[in-house]
């Protein structure tokens, strides 16, 4: 196994560059803006393309996770482009801590690395399970204060966006409005601001007005969404620039939300100490953060509901979706959550949904692919496609999938506009 190098105080003070792999890109830059106010300099990679995919299979075994392939591929590549002082470079990458592979990621890294010539970059966990600790990277209450305002912040954006984006008479005002926002947040973030529950919630009112501003014609489009394992989920990268696909097939897409992750999150570690008990310091903390996320949620859902926006429904009955379709024991991964999302996304009338896993995913073939039957008898309305993402598929045929989904979806959507404008002509008859 190859020998862990610490990320020091004098390395943070140094002002190491800190690279973060491609997933979230709104959420990301707000949280690494967030960081910068605490002395860490980072960045979120952005190189893509096929030399990415050729690095993380140069450099991991042909069974690893794709995910883990793309991120260990993005970190290499990025180090061979010359761009970063790779004597003052470190890398950061998030563990669970769960029973996913996704937990063996850090370890799989630091072999790449060695194998790639950089024995002695650092690799940094971000982690709340205690798996590894860097004196040089700590996190504080402040931070994770700010950390889970700047996931709220980048849920309501992305949602906003993607409400607003497929209607928009100038095509790019959302895109623009939402790069506006990012820069306007991270200042407000540097100086403290935004960031109490009453200044959150006024500046919640502000961006959905902004966006509701925004001038649309709001003709009837196919809605689509996207659920699965959460990578292959948000990346770009690991899905084939999905949502591009989607608005280029004319639909208005929704993703869920990281907060509902994070409240599901929350909820395996409070279920776990009712059952084996464990430190109750932490699970104190653990009920503070669950409460503040419920508080954040509550109140963005307030104000997206206010201007006409749809919205995932409270953490609470997101878990009762589930009930006699799967058991909320079955955590691994996203675990009874991703059942949860299809249900929940289907009643919220987003029920053309491609469901995307890395190929060999067991947790997620699980709870979505093995579940699309159950879920179509909850909601008969359900029109599903599971997609798998790996080195050695093409995205030719995975874009070919989707569009049988989706002239599933046009057929439907053209019966329900037809039906609708005879009740209307007969209305006009009677009248």
């Amino acid at each position: 196994m190859a020998e862990r190098v610490e990320f020091t105080k004098e390395m943070k003070d140094a002002g190491y560059t800190i690279l973060v792999p491609d997933m979230l890109n709104t959420h990301f830059k707000l949280v690494i803006r967030a960081f910068e106010h605490y002395g860490y300099h980072m960045e979120m990679l952005t190189n893509r393309g096929q030399s990415v995919v050729d690095e993380g299979l140069k450099y991991t075994h042909n069974d690893t996770c794709y995910p883990a392939l793309l991120c260990i591929g993005q970190f290499i590549d990025a180090l061979n482009s010359g761009k970063y002082d790779v004597n003052k470079t470190a890398l950061m990458m998030i563990q669970t801590g769960g029973g996913c592979r996704a937990s063996n990621y850090i370890h799989l890294i630091r072999k790449a690395l060695e194998k790639a010539g950089y024995p002695a970059m650092p690799v940094i966990s971000l982690n709340f399970a205690g798996l590894e600790k860097n004196s040089g990277f700590k996190i504080t209450l402040p931070m994770i204060r700010q950390g889970l305002a700047c996931v709220t912040y980048g849920d309501l954006l992305m949602l906003l966006e993607n409400q607003v984006k497929p209607y928009e008479t100038k095509k790019g005002s959302a895109v623009a409005l939402t790069e506006i926002w990012i820069d306007a947040l991270s200042e407000r973030f540097c100086k403290g601001q935004s960031m109490s529950g009453r200044q959150m919630e006024e500046t919640f009112d502000v961006i959905a007005r902004s966006y509701a501003d925004v001038p649309v014609n709001r003709v009837p489009k196919v809605k689509t969404a996207i659920v699965g394992e959460i990578y292959v989920k948000y990346a770009p990268l690991g899905n084939n620039n999905l949502e591009a696909f989607l608005a280029s097939q004319d639909c208005e897409v929704m993703v869920p939300g990281l907060v509902d992750f994070a409240q599901y999150y929350v909820q395996t570690l409070l279920d776990k100490y009712d059952m084996y008990g464990g430190n109750p310091v932490v699970h104190q903390g653990t009920l503070l953060i669950g409460g503040y996320l419920k508080k954040l949620k509550e109140r963005m859902d307030t104000i997206v509901k206010k201007y006409g926006f749809i919205t995932s429904a409270p953490f609470e009955r997101i878990k009762h979706y589930v009930d006699g379709i799967i058991g909320r024991g079955c955590t691994m991964g996203e675990g009874w959550l991703l059942t949860a999302e299809m249900v929940e996304l289907s009643e919220l009338g987003y029920e053309n949904i491609v469901c995307v896993q890395p190929f060999g995913c067991l947790p997620n073939h699980v709870m979505g692919k093995g579940m699309m039957r159950k879920v179509k008898e909850r909601c008969p309305n359900a029109n599903i496609v599971a997609i798998d993402y790996d080195p050695g598929t093409t995205q030719v045929n995975q874009e070919n999938r989707i569009k049988l989904m989706l002239a599933v979806a046009r057929e439907k959507l053209e019966k329900k506009l037809a039906e609708a404008a005879a009740e209307t002509a007969g209305e006009e008859v009677f009248a």
